[in-house]
C-alpha cells in the first residue's frame, strides 16, 4: 500500500513544505519588496530625513571646499592684498571642520535609525517564522534570513537611499550654482551629471542584475551547508557521505566566488567609466566657460567644482550596484514581512471561550497536503477527542501520524476539512493561547543548552521543586536528576548534547507533563527507550496525566495501548482500521500482523501468525 509523505525534514524554500491552502499564488498589486520593508521605517522617518540631509551637507562642504580652495589658490598667484583672501581662507578652514563634523553627525543619525529599524525587522521576521512553526525551513536558510537578508535592509537604507537622495540634492545645488556663473557651462554639467546619475547606474543594473540575483540563495545554500556539515558530520561519516557533501558545498562556494568575481570585474568597469565621464565633463565645462568669456580663476572653479560634483553623483552608480546586489536578500524578508495567511474564521468571542478545564477536540474530514498535486498526507480523516477521552494514532513511518499531531497543534492548516476545538475553528484561537489548550511532547523535542530545571519550567515556570519531581518520576528521569552532582541545575548541553537519546526524550516528556494541556499529544514518548522502560514510561506518564485530560498518544510501538478508549490505525494518510486493542488483535489487518511480530521481535524469535 502506498503511503503519503510526513512533512519533510528537509525542504528548499520557505513555501515549499506550506499546505497548499496557505502558499497560494501571489496576488495583484503586492507591494514591492522595497515597499514593503520601506513601511517598517515609517516611525524613524524623522531620523532617516535627518541623515540624508546631514548626508548633503557634507558632500556639498565638501564640494565648497574644493571649489573655495581652487579659488583661493588662483585668485592667490595674482598677489592680491590679503584682505581680499580672508573670507576665502575662513571660508577653507570652516568647511573643512564642518565637513567632517556632519559627516560624523550623519553616521551618527542614519545608524541610529537603522539599527532601531532593523531590530524591529529582525523580530518581525522571527515572529513570522516562528508563527509558521516552519515546517521545511533548514536552519542554515532560516539563520541567513535572519543576519544576511536582514542586514540588506541596512544597506538599503545606508548605502542606497542616503546617499542616493544626497547626491541628487547635491548635484541640483551644484547645477544652480554653476548657472550663476556661466549658462553654457551650468548645461554641460547638468548633462554630464545626467551621465553620471542616471545612465551609468542604469547601466550598472542591467548588467549585474542576472548575477545579483543568485548571490543571495547561494549564500542561504552555503549557510545550510555550513549546518549540515557540522551537525550532521557523524551522519555522514556514518553513511560514507561527507565527501560527496564537501564536493556539492564546494561546487556552490565555486559558483558563488564566480558570481562575486564577475561582478568585482563588472563594477571595475564601470568606475572606470564614471572616472572618463567625470573627466570629459570637465573639459567641456571649461570649453563652454571659455567660449562665454568667463574668467580665468572662475573656470577653474568650475572645472575643480565639476570633477567634485560628479564624484558625488557616481554615489548613483555605487548606490544602484548595491541596490541590485540587495534585492534578493530584500525580497526574502519582504516574503515574510508581506507573507499571505489565509484569512481566518472569526475569532472566538472571549466569553464564549472557555480558558480553563476540559475541551473537546475533532477533526471532521480534514485532508493535508503539502505540495500541489502530491499524494494527500492525511485524506479525509475524522476523529473524536472528547475531554477524558485517549486515543493512539498508529500506523507505519509515512502513514501521516506526525502530520496528524502539527494539525493539532495548529502548526500545519488543513487543506480541505476542519478541526475544532470546543465546536470553534482552531485557527479561531490566538498563537499564544491555543498552547495553553492544546500541547505536548512533539516530534524532535528541542533542549536547549540550560540546566534541567531551566528547560522544565519552559512547561510551566511557576512549578515548584515538588511537581519537578513529580513530572520527571512519571518520565522516569528522576534518578538520573538525583545522581547528578548539579542535580535540577545540570546543564544538559547544546540539542541536549550531554544526555542519551532516551534521556533527552523523557526531560522533554517531563517538560509536556508538567504544563499539562488538557489536550495533550504525545509524539513517540518512549522513543529511544528499551521495551521494558517504554512500557514502564509510557504507563506512569499515562497515569500522571490529570482525569478529564484528552490525550493522543503517536506510537509506532503498540504494547501499553490497551487500556486506552481507542486506537486509529493510519496507512497512506487514511484511517484503515480504527477499535480498541481487543477488538484490533482479534481481527485481521496491519494492527494485529505488527502485535505479533512485535511481540515475537521482543521474545527473541519470531512467531507464526495462527
Amino acid at each position: 500500500m502506498s503511503t503519503a509523505p510526513e512533512p519533510p525534514a528537509f525542504g528548499p524554500g520557505p513555501l515549499d513544505a506550506i499546505p497548499e491552502s496557505t502558499a497560494g499564488a501571489t496576488p495583484a498589486g503586492r507591494m514591492t519588496a522595497e515597499r514593503a520593508v520601506l513601511r517598517l521605517a515609517r516611525p524613524y522617518l524623522g531620523r532617516l530625513v535627518g541623515a540624508g540631509l546631514l548626508a548633503a551637507a557634507t558632500e556639498f562642504a565638501g564640494l565648497a571646499l574644493m571649489a573655495t580652495a581652487t579659488w583661493l589658490l588662483m585668485s592667490a598667484a595674482g598677489r592680491p592684498p590679503l584682505d581680499r583672501l580672508t573670507v576665502a581662507i575662513v571660508a577653507v578652514r570652516a568647511l573643512a571642520i564642518s565637513r567632517g563634523v556632519f559627516r560624523y553627525s550623519e553616521r551618527l543619525a542614519g545608524h541610529d535609525a537603522v539599527l532601531r529599524m532593523i531590530t524591529d525587522v529582525r523580530a518581525r521576521v522571527f515572529a513570522t517564522l516562528a508563527a509558521r512553526r516552519t515546517v521545511g525551513h533548514r536552519s542554515g536558510d532560516v539563520l541567513s534570513r535572519l543576519v544576511s537578508d536582514v542586514e540588506a535592509v541596512q544597506d538599503l537604507l545606508l548605502r542606497v537611499l542616503v546617499p542616493a537622495s544626497a547626491a541628487a540634492l547635491v548635484g541640483l545645488v551644484t547645477v544652480a550654482g554653476a548657472a550663476l556663473i556661466s549658462p553654457p557651462a551650468a548645461g554641460v554639467l547638468a548633462l554630464g551629471l545626467f551621465v553620471a546619475a542616471v545612465a551609468l547606474p542604469a547601466l550598472a543594473t542591467a548588467v549585474t542584475r542576472r548575477s545579483a540575483a543568485e548571490v543571495a540563495p547561494l549564500r542561504g545554500a552555503l549557510a545550510t551547508d555550513a549546518v549540515d556539515l557540522t551537525h550532521g558530520a557523524a551522519d555522514l561519516a556514518a553513511f560514507g557521505a561527507t565527501g560527496a557533501a564537501l564536493r556539492a558545498a564546494e561546487q556552490r562556494a565555486g559558483r558563488l566566488a564566480r558570481l562575486e568575481r564577475r561582478l568585482a570585474a563588472t563594477g571595475f568597469a564601470v568606475d572606470a567609466a564614471g572616472v572618463l565621464i567625470a573627466g570629459l565633463t570637465a573639459a567641456a565645462v571649461v570649453l563652454a566657460a571659455l567660449a562665454a568669456d568667463v574668467s580665468g580663476v572662475l573656470t577653474g572653479v568650475l572645472a575643480v567644482g565639476t570633477l567634485a560634483a560628479v564624484e558625488v553623483a557616481l554615489a548613483l552608480v555605487a548606490a544602484a550596484r548595491q541596490w541590485t546586489q540587495l534585492r534578493p536578500g530584500l525580497t526574502r524578508v519582504a516574503a515574510l514581512l508581506d507573507a499571505d495567511t489565509p484569512a481566518p474564521p472569526a475569532a472566538v468571542d472571549p466569553a464564549d471561550r472557555p480558558t480553563a478545564g476540559p475541551h473537546e477536540l475533532r477533526f471532521v474530514d480534514v485532508t493535508v497536503r503539502y505540495r500541489v498535486g502530491a499524494a494527500p498526507a492525511l485524506d479525509r480523516v475524522s476523529v473524536d477527542l472528547p475531554p477524558g477521552r485517549r486515543i493512539a494514532v498508529v500506523g507505519p513511518s509515512g502513514a501521516g501520524k506526525s502530520t496528524m499531531a502539527a494539525v493539532l497543534t495548529g502548526a500545519v492548516r488543513p487543506t480541505s476539512g476542519r478541526v475544532t476545538l470546543d465546536d470553534h475553528d482552531l485557527s479561531a484561537y490566538a498563537e499564544e493561547e491555543l498552547p495553553r489548550m492544546v500541547g505536548g511532547l512533539l516530534a524532535e523535542a528541542y533542549v536547549f543548552h540550560a540546566t534541567v530545571r531551566e528547560n522544565l519550567l519552559l512547561g510551566r515556570a511557576t512549578a515548584d521543586e515538588e511537581e519537578l519531581t513529580g513530572a520527571t518520576a512519571a518520565a522516569g528521569l528522576l534518578d538520573w536528576v538525583r545522581a547528578q552532582p548539579a542535580g535540577w541545575d545540570t546543564v544538559v548541553g547544546e540539542e541536549g548534547g550531554q544526555l542519551s537519546g532516551g534521556q533527552r526524550q523523557r526531560l522533554a516528556l517531563a517538560r509536556a507533563l508538567l504544563a499539562a494541556a488538557p489536550v495533550l499529544v504525545l509524539d513517540e514518548p518512549t522513543e529511544g527507550l528499551d521495551p521494558s522502560a517504554a512500557d514502564s514510561v509510557l504507563a506512569s506518564a499515562l497515569a500522571a496525566i490529570p482525569a478529564g485530560h484528552s490525550v493522543l498518544l503517536i506510537s509506532h510501538r503498540l504494547s501499553g495501548l490497551d487500556e486506552l478508549d481507542e486506537i486509529v490505525v493510519l496507512d497512506g494518510g487514511r484511517v484503515i482500521q480504527r477499535g480498541r486493542h481487543a477488538e484490533l488483535v482479534a481481527a485481521p489487518g496491519w494492527y494485529r500482523d505488527q502485535w505479533l511480530l512485535q511481540a515475537a521481535a521482543e521474545r527473541g524469535y519470531l512467531a507464526l501468525v495462527p
